[in-house]
């Protein structure tokens, strides 16, 4: 398993009964999460604590129970010598605004770009290290890379979103960062890049299972990932670093994404392709919850 086990800011306390005991910087949230499906004895007091609970409903969605939660706030992640910030606020779906499982890839190629850099590949291309992030969200990945020091493409269909991505990066210290911030259809977006002859040492998705473009294009992630794989490989440059996929999917399973990758990528630029399951540290059992997959293809 790919383990986020970095933080300081965030941490999940205890998991029982369907949900999850989480501290968001001084904060604590109980959020529902689909993988708890042990009913353990809950012994940390802090359950009862809680400053906000996201209550699903059983006709679908849900809704928060606010106790003392302001409406926005901010944690921070520490990536080699840089620190990354993060506003966060609830909204619909019980999200925050962050997937902090995700954490342990931006540790994975932040390291493969940080190492292009160092050895020059930079002033050996006569440009940075270009990265493209389909489905960016509110800009974790596209952070972390710019941190690394690539120039870095982020795309999401939702125009609230692309605006939080920025916020975030601002956050960061990113103002002047060569980040582009686009709101489009991802797949559109990279039907034209091939088109435009443009290419990208890095590719990063984080697909929806179901979805919707700006202009009601729609998304099913069984019937299109395939395809989205497919023309996303052809984007990647000579000198390619680095392919990631994450998915929180149920039938994506490591060993289809080991199979999407190899199929498209491996087969044209060598390398290799490894797939797991990501998960977070959980401080009361001391075991990992599973938070998804994640297939990753690395150059030789």
């Amino acid at each position: 398993m790919f383990a986020a086990d970095g933080w300081t800011d965030y941490e999940i306390l205890d998991t029982s009964g369907g949900e999850k005991l989480e501290r968001w910087g001084k904060y604590l949230l109980v959020r529902p999460d689909p993988q708890v499906i042990w009913n353990t004895e809950r012994r940390d007091p802090r359950w009862r604590k809680a400053n906000a609970r996201y209550h699903r409903s059983r006709s679908g969605g849900g809704e928060w129970e606010f106790i003392d939660l302001p409406k926005q706030w901010s944690i921070g992640y520490r990536l080699g010598e840089r620190q990354l910030t993060f506003h966060l606020k609830p909204f619909s779906f019980k999200h925050t605004g962050l997937f902090p499982e995700q954490a342990v890839n931006w540790e994975w190629f932040s390291k493969i770009i940080r190492q292009a850099v160092k050895q020059g590949r930079e002033a050996e291309a006569g440009d940075p290290v270009r990265v493209l992030n389909l489905f960016a969200y509110t800009g974790g990945a596209t952070i972390a890379a710019a941190c690394a020091g690539a120039a870095v493409t982020h795309v999401d269909a939702s125009k609230g979103m692309t605006q939080w991505a920025k916020e975030n990066a601002a956050a960061s210290c990113l103002q002047g960062a060569p980040i582009r911030f686009l709101t489009d259809d991802c797949r559109k977006f990279v039907e034209r890049e091939i088109r435009r002859g443009n290419r990208y040492d890095g590719i990063i998705m984080d697909p929806p299972s179901y979805g919707r473009g700006p202009k009601g294009e729609m998304w099913k992630i069984e019937e299109n990932l395939h395809e989205l794989v497919k023309l996303t490989s052809s984007l990647l440059s000579d000198r390619a670093l680095f392919y990631l996929i994450n998915s929180y999917t149920t039938g994506l399973a490591p060993g289809v994404l080991t199979y999407l990758i190899s199929t498209e990528v491996v087969s044209r630029l060598g390398g290799t392709v490894e797939a797991q399951e990501v998960g977070l540290p959980v401080t009361d059992s001391g075991l990992m919850l599973p938070c998804g997959a994640a297939g990753r293809w690395q150059a030789s």
